[in-house]
């Protein structure tokens, strides 16, 4: 996961300090790993795209 952020976060932005630093890392889990990007244990679905799935399945399971 460090080389992802160096390679497609960070090196976009000039970094000015610590503080800077922290709110983009935080910004990039928050924005994009836990919510975007596939994850093997979601059946490489992005968690939106699982959530999405798990919730018309049980809409489509209280029906019947």
């Amino acid at each position: 996961m460090h080389a992802i952020i160096k390679r497609k976060w960070l090196n976009r932005y000039k970094i000015f300090d610590y503080k800077h630093t922290y709110r983009l890392i935080f910004e990039y889990i928050e924005t994009f790993y836990n919510t975007v990007r596939i994850h093997n244990h979601c059946g490489y679905l992005s968690p939106n795209q699982y959530e999405k799935e798990y919730t018309k399945t049980a809409k489509e399971q209280e029906a019947s």
